[in-house]
């Protein structure tokens, strides 16, 4: 098994590549995205279930037809079957908002888990496997009013890569 320092070094980078999956995919932010998976990885994500690259797919279908989302992920629980290999349960709350591909605007809230398998190749971990359960699906009425009418003065919205503000930050030096 892991030595205690390497174990918690393990969970960060294991932590970071769940964050980087909820940076990707509510950002439009494929690079970010891919590097949560392994190119082999298996996704059973609800209408897709496959190769990750099918999932990939159907993402990006998604992202062309300018969705918001936002992804929180939680309630982490890492356990290691050996020095390789965890298996990682993750709770996450999604509200997604955007038009399907019947081009019907629809808003949901969906909570639910991650149940991963995580490999470590090359000291680098990320998900080898994936289903997601849904323990919530919650569809909800479109707000009235626009965009501005709702969040009023407050600003900036978050959108896709690379335009959102979180990308502005490795552009902006940083005083001593």
């Amino acid at each position: 098994m892991l030595a205690p320092l390497e174990e918690l070094q393990a969970r960060e980078a294991i932590r970071d590549c769940l964050y980087r999956y909820a940076r990707g995919i509510d950002r439009a932010d494929e690079a970010a995205l891919r590097s949560s998976y392994w190119e082999d990885a298996e996704d059973c994500h609800g209408a897709t279930s496959g190769p990750v690259a099918v999932f990939y797919e159907r993402v990006r279908e998604a992202w062309a037809r300018g969705p918001r989302n936002i992804h929180h992920i939680n309630n982490i629980l890492i356990s290691f079957r050996c020095d390789g290999e965890a298996e990682v349960e993750s709770y996450f709350l999604a509200l997604q908002r955007g038009s399907g591909p019947d081009g019907v605007e629809r808003q949901v809230m969906l909570s639910g888990r991650y149940c991963d398998l995580f490999q470590r190749r090359g000291g680098e971990w990320r998900v080898a496997r994936r289903t997601v359960v849904y323990d919530w699906v919650d569809p909800q009425p479109l707000p009235e009013g626009s965009e501005a009418d709702r969040f009023g003065p407050r600003t900036p919205i978050g959108s896709a890569f690379p335009d959102d503000p979180v990308y502005a930050l490795a552009d902006i030096a940083l005083a001593p």
